[in-house]
């Protein structure tokens, strides 16, 4: 009952409406069996099927086999000689970068493609592309040798690239970057990034906010954030990139996450000092901070702040708002800022509805959170399993073991999984309430559905079991 919702995270923003499911079209065959409806609810939701975006033809020819079978850069070269006799012959012609590329995928090293390159340039002119396939791959290979050693092979197509016609530029620098990241070489992406900016390197490329920000973002989830001010501090020194707005949003969703909000607050003074008016993004990202350290109350005192320095509040503020007042207690004063959504244009979603169902929950009236998603299907938005999950929780606990057992069979009708905690109040509540048979069949449902792993299933009615028996003794 606790979680931030999705909505808050600053990775996805904003998020997109809920809309209602169209009914579908009557079909000539007799409709099935209509499932079982309990008088708790009006329209419990029905297991969605993944319907795919494009429909298979059984004519539809396979994927064609890859060009080169192997990695041995001799058999390349003859397969390579072979289809270039061909297509001569044919009048036709083949693309370089797709042949490298086939070539890289077959596990090619990063000096044989660098051959095979060659070889190809001596029949058909080298574009850009190719130049970004050999650099892509040689950064996606495992750093071998030295540190020093680590990035010879992608200054050597770097290089090539100055020497053929074709110099580096900011969008050789970010595939570079890029790639290396995923490789997991953030240490080999930082050093890559220092030369090619640096006002010393020949071989400098102008560098790229986008580029930069994103190598930031990847620092600040996984190093301290000593070490990224320290990496910000050097290329401002060696390059004279600076942070912007982005870069500052970045950082204060590093230390919020931290749960550090006092450097939050230093790092907002920093960016007023260098020009940087706080947008809504970077406010949302505040607001999510507040809610991580439980201080929710303050949500309010940012959402003003906001409204006064005339920042307009989107999908995600008003989630986060609504969360972090529900959490705090403050339902009534988040119910009224239902109608404030409304009237900006931005309408209540399954996370506004979840968040506030949570917060009447904490205050013991499951049964008005039960009301409220009668409400929530009635205006077309649909509920997920966050919803009932945190529904089934809040009546167990307020003792409506019996709305709460309604609820279980809407959810166990439409396939949906029991998360760690609401499975683990339901079947505590049913087996003090005696019902052993119905808490091995919770147990049962969610081993089948595959909710919870066999051991924390297992652990959590075995625990309930042995309280129930102690409290006979």
């Amino acid at each position: 009952m606790g979680k931030l919702p999705p909505s808050m995270r600053s990775a996805k923003l904003p998020l997109a409406f809920l809309k209602p499911h169209p009914s579908p079209s009557p079909s000539p065959s007799p409709p099935p069996p209509k499932p079982y409806r309990p008088s708790l609810l009006k329209n419990p939701l029905k297991k969605k099927k993944k319907h795919s975006t494009q429909t298979p033809s059984p004519l539809a020819s396979p994927s064609p086999p890859p060009i080169f079978q192997s990695p041995a850069l001799s058999d390349a070269v003859a397969t390579f000689d072979s289809l270039s006799a061909a297509t001569a012959e044919a009048g036709a012609s083949l693309d370089p970068a797709t042949l490298l590329r086939s070539f890289c995928d077959a596990g090619a090293s990063p000096s044989d493609a660098l051959c095979l390159f060659r070889h190809i340039s001596s029949h058909l002119p080298p574009d850009r592309p190719c130049f970004h396939v050999l650099l892509g791959h040689s950064c996606l290979q495992p750093a071998v040798g030295d540190n020093d050693d680590h990035l010879t092979p992608v200054f050597n197509v770097l290089d090539l690239m100055s020497s053929s016609g074709f110099p580096p530029d900011a969008a050789s620098a970010d595939l570079a970057v890029r790639a290396l990241c995923s490789a997991g070489r953030l240490d080999d992406a930082c050093a890559l990034l220092r030369r090619l900016s640096s006002f010393s390197s020949p071989a400098a490329v102008p560098p790229d906010v986008f580029t930069y920000n994103f190598l930031i973002r990847r620092l600040a989830r996984s190093r301290p954030i000593s070490s990224v001010y320290a990496f910000i501090d050097e290329l401002r020194r060696s390059s004279g990139i600076r942070p912007d707005l982005v870069t500052y949003t970045i950082l204060i969703d590093a230390v919020c996450r931290g749960r550090n909000l006092r450097e939050a607050t230093r790092l907002l003074g920093v960016l007023a000092d260098a020009g940087f008016k706080p947008d809504c993004y970077l406010y949302n990202t505040i607001m999510k901070g507040y809610c991580i350290v439980d201080q929710c109350g303050e949500v309010m005192e940012v959402y003003n702040k906001m409204k006064d320095e005339g920042v307009e509040p989107d999908l995600v503020t008003y989630n986060s708002l609504i969360y972090g007042l529900s959490k705090a207690g403050m339902v009534d004063q988040a119910k009224r800022f239902l109608n404030v959504m409304a009237n900006t244009g931005h309408f209540p979603d399954t996370v506004t509805y979840t968040s506030l169902m949570n917060g009447m929950c904490r205050k013991g009236d499951a049964l008005g959170a039960l009301r409220l998603l009668g409400e929530m299907e009635e205006k077309g938005c649909s509920p997920n399993e966050c919803t009932y999950n945190t529904l089934l929780m809040g009546l167990c606990k307020a003792k409506c073991l019996e709305k709460g057992m309604e609820l279980y069979g809407v959810m166990k009708a439409g396939g949906m999984k029991l998360e760690n905690a609401a499975y683990a109040t339901f079947v505590r509540a049913l087996c003090r309430a005696n019902k052993i048979a119905e808490a091995y069949e919770v147990f049962g449902y969610a081993l089948e559905s595959k909710s919870l792993t066999d051991v924390s299933a297992y652990m959590a009615l075995e625990s309930s079991l042995k309280f129930l028996k102690k409290a006979k003794a």
